[in-house]
């Protein structure tokens, strides 16, 4: 071996010549006797920067023949490249270039890393579904009990990815292009692929889609669905937001109080900035109907204190009819999505209340917004579902990645 400075290229240059160690190893790999055959032309490595300067790894490897045997008496040749040891698993880099690539690309989109690096974003991103793809064929998945799943939206528009999680493990496990039923039939073949089943599942923390609970009940025969709070306080959430959009629209007065007040009622009281608080007192005073509608927001989201399910049941009983009484008033007319929000948690009264059957936290759902988000974040100016899955499965499925230098 001889190291180099090339003033030309501005790089260091590290030649490796064959040595015997290298068949040794090749026979051992093998189990049988490795002979060189003839060499490939020259073949260059990325490597890890020397003083801020790029180097590369350089060596005309050799062809190892050898006799494959099979379910022969009589064995056929075999030639290939020999793979040397600093390879990484993209036949561009050296494992340790690799090990540093990834961990930049765990922190920042995978295009800036490639500056830093002074590397193509393509050849980065070939480099991750490699290293993604090998990780996550040797996942396993025959203790996945409890499982979440939630909808991302890949891009503007109507173009979504269902995502699984293991939420006793707090991973992701699969995600699939679209959001009906059929994303849970190809999860429940991902389980066999990986030492899981189908049936081993207990619990499953969806949303209210007739979809997934279809995909639920068809493909997890043994799973309870647990409607997860964050979902259904985002369900009344939304219906808060359409009696503060049809109030405003009722009456200029009512729409010049509630303007820019969106993000106002979407927040918990005690999140309240001072300027916040004190407007919130001015809109209390006009006896708003979006005032009601979040009083009643907060009221449910109370209801999930409650120790037992009992308890719980009760108060759920009780918001209900008090919500439709309400609705009912003349004067409240605007409440109508709150009416509809009371009928969807009496309809779906005992997935809900399976939040205080079950022993596990659905809390990882509820993080998983913020996950999309850095997520694609990392993989954003890309179109490609496989690049956003693997960056997904990267940052969220604690594959067992290089993610350090060795």
């Amino acid at each position: 071996m001889r190291a180099s400075y090339d003033d030309v290229k501005g790089r260091f240059e590290i030649h490796v010549a064959e040595t015997p160690k290298l068949w040794e190893q090749e026979s051992t790999r093998l189990n049988c006797e490795v002979r060189c055959y003839d060499h490939v032309p020259l073949m260059e490595w990325r490597h890890l920067n020397v003083f801020n300067k790029e180097s590369v790894i350089i060596c005309e490897l050799p062809r190892g023949r050898y006799l494959d045997f099979g379910d022969s008496l009589h064995g056929t040749p075999k030639v290939y490249r020999v793979t040397p040891p600093w390879e990484g698993r993209s036949k561009h880099f050296t494992q340790d270039f690799e090990a540093f690539a990834l961990t930049l690309m765990r922190e920042m989109p995978v295009k800036r890393a490639g500056e830093i690096l002074g590397e193509t974003d393509q050849r980065l991103w070939r480099m991750l579904r490699a290293h993604v793809e090998a990780a996550y064929r040797k996942l396993e998945m025959d203790d996945v009990v409890w499982v979440g799943a939630d909808e991302m939206n890949r891009r503007k528009g109507h173009n979504y990815l269902t995502v699984f999680a293991d939420l006793k493990n707090k991973r992701v496990i699969f995600a699939a292009e679209g959001k009906d039923a059929s994303t849970w039939e190809a999860f429940a073949d991902e389980l066999l692929k990986h030492n899981g089943h189908p049936k081993a599942v207990l619990q499953a923390a969806i949303d209210m889609s007739p979809a997934y609970i279809k995909g639920v009940r068809e493909n997890l025969g043994n799973a309870q669905i647990v409607f997860d709070k964050f979902h259904v306080l985002g369900d009344v959430n939304q219906a808060v937001d359409k009696v503060r959009r049809a109030e405003s629209q009722s009456a200029p007065s009512a729409g010049a109080a509630l303007a820019k007040t969106r993000w106002l009622w979407r927040k918990n009281p005690e999140n309240w900035t001072e300027k916040e608080a004190l407007r919130t007192i001015d809109l209390e005073k006009q006896h708003l109907q979006t005032a009601l509608a979040y009083q009643m927001r907060l009221v449910l989201q109370g209801i999930y204190d409650c120790p037992t399910e009992g308890q719980a049941r009760r108060q759920f009983k009780k918001w209900c009819q008090w919500v439709r009484e309400k609705c009912a008033q003349k004067k409240h007319a605007l409440l109508e999505p709150m009416a509809k929000a009371a009928n969807m948690i009496e309809n779906h009264l005992d997935g809900i209340l399976a939040h205080w059957k079950q022993g596990l936290t659905t809390a990882f759902m509820e993080g998983l917004n913020s996950l999309f988000s850095a997520t694609k974040r990392k993989a954003r100016g890309y179109k490609s579902t496989r690049n956003l899955i693997a960056m997904l499965y990267f940052v969220a499925g604690k594959l067992r990645i290089p993610s350090s230098i060795h």
